[in-house]
């Protein structure tokens, strides 16, 4: 099994096996193909068997409560796929579809049990693998609705949009109406003549001041544009950000849910067998002395 060998050196759970390792690992695992369409396996189901893709493409997904379709990954050659219920004997967190056909390498959970009795080093290696992965996902987690939209804007910000936005916040400020309103009244009270001593370069109606105000008016609304359209960008990021939380709000609550059925089909069960255990050993209890025969 040369060619199931060198697949299994690019599985990341198994890649730090050894060779004899990975040899006497690829001897257990069965060949399976299945055609587009097919269903490998459900939400719910037992988890008995991971698979690793030789070809094709199989999507992972699942559907929330309110019944939209939510694909989580599409598996391509060299992907392993169901490995977290068959460690944990869990059941199946998400479904998985064949969307094209595909030839797949199966891993029961009997056969890596035996293999692990073979091979009982390649448990660290095993072990640490599940490790490295979960922190990959722990970090992707951290990462998923945690963003601060305005660092990540900052951080982008070339020098005209940080010019934008100075100019923007300051144009919209009680000093910069102040500083107008000063400037105005210099300019109107020397082209009025209050101070003969100064020469008069702005006469009544005040032609210059109009035009510099006019090309002020112009520059400034340009400013002020491209920093709204930063602005919008922004926004559009908050949207995504929000909407990240509210995904993650409501899968959460949807794996509490699912903790919840299964931590009470547990309880009904060890109570519908110490029911059982309570009968029978009142049954088996023989009578009394001086019990009617």
């Amino acid at each position: 099994m040369p060619a199931d060998t060198a697949l299994l050196a690019d599985i990341q759970l198994f890649e730090l096996l050894d060779d004899q390792e990975r040899g006497a690992l690829a001897a257990q695992l069965d060949h399976d193909r299945f055609p587009a369409g097919h269903q490998l396996f459900k939400l719910g189901d037992p988890g008995d068997a991971l698979y690793i893709v030789q070809s094709g493409e199989v999507e992972i997904f699942f559907k929330n409560d309110t019944g939209e379709r939510i694909v989580l990954e599409t598996a391509r050659a060299g992907d392993m796929i169901g490995e977290l219920s068959l460690l944990d004997n869990g059941p199946r967190s998400a479904s998985a579809l064949a969307i094209t056909p595909v030839d797949l390498l199966r891993l029961d959970r009997d056969d890596l049990e035996r293999f692990l009795h073979m091979c009982p080093s390649a448990t660290l290696d095993l072990l640490a693998a599940m490790s490295r992965r979960l922190r990959q996902n722990v970090t992707l987690l951290r990462h998923t609705a945690t963003r601060n939209v305005n660092t990540e804007m900052a951080d982008q910000r070339t020098v005209v949009q940080k010019a934008a936005d100075w100019i923007a916040a300051f144009s919209g400020s009680i000093p910069f109406l102040l500083l107008h309103v000063l400037i105005f009244a210099v300019w109107i009270i020397l082209n009025l003549g209050a101070m003969p001593f100064l020469p008069i370069f702005d006469p009544y109606p005040f032609g210059l001041l109009t035009m510099a105000v006019s090309l002020e008016a112009i520059v400034l609304s340009v400013f002020v544009l491209l920093s709204q359209n930063r602005q919008v960008a922004k926004d559009r990021i908050r949207s995504d950000v929000e909407y990240d939380v509210n995904l993650k709000a409501e899968l959460e609550i949807a794996h509490l849910h699912e903790k919840l059925d299964d931590l009470q089909a547990e309880m009904l069960a060890r109570l519908s067998t110490l029911e059982r255990h309570a009968v029978n050993g009142a049954s088996a209890v023989p009578p009394a002395n001086g019990a009617t025969r």
